[in-house]
C-alpha cells in the first residue's frame, strides 16, 4: 500500500529527457523537409512558371501523352492545341507537361 521512496523519484521526468525523446522526431522532418518538400515546391514553382511562359507555336505535350501546336492562347487557364491538321482541341494551362519546342514571338499582323 505504501510507495516506496525509489518509485516516486523516478515518476517525475526532467525536460533533458523530453527533448532527448523529442529529438529523432525533430531531425526526422528536418530531413523529410530537405529531401521532399523543398524539392517539390521548386519543381511546382517551375512548371507555373512553364505554363504562365506558353504563347502561339510552342510545341507541348500535354498529361495525357498528345502533342501538339498551340493555336490559340484562350485565356489564363486554357489554350487552344492543334494535335493534328484541322483539328483543335482545347487544354487546360494546368494539364501541360513539357514544352518540347519554343517558338519565336508571332505578329498577329
Amino acid at each position: 500500500m505504501f510507495i516506496t521512496p525509489a518509485y516516486a523519484q523516478a515518476a517525475g521526468g526532467s525536460t533533458n529527457d523530453m527533448l532527448m525523446s523529442l529529438l529523432p522526431f525533430l531531425l526526422i522532418f528536418v530531413i523529410l523537409y530537405f529531401l521532399v518538400i523543398r524539392p517539390q515546391q521548386k519543381r511546382v514553382k517551375e512548371h507555373n512558371e512553364m505554363v504562365s511562359s506558353l504563347r502561339r507555336g510552342d510545341v507541348v505535350v500535354t498529361s495525357g501523352g498528345l502533342v501538339g501546336k498551340i493555336a490559340k492562347v484562350i485565356d489564363d487557364k486554357e489554350v487552344s492545341v492543334e494535335i493534328a491538321p484541322e483539328v483543335k482541341v482545347k487544354i487546360v494551362r494546368q494539364n501541360i507537361q513539357e514544352v518540347r519546342a519554343k517558338s519565336e514571338p508571332v505578329n498577329d499582323n
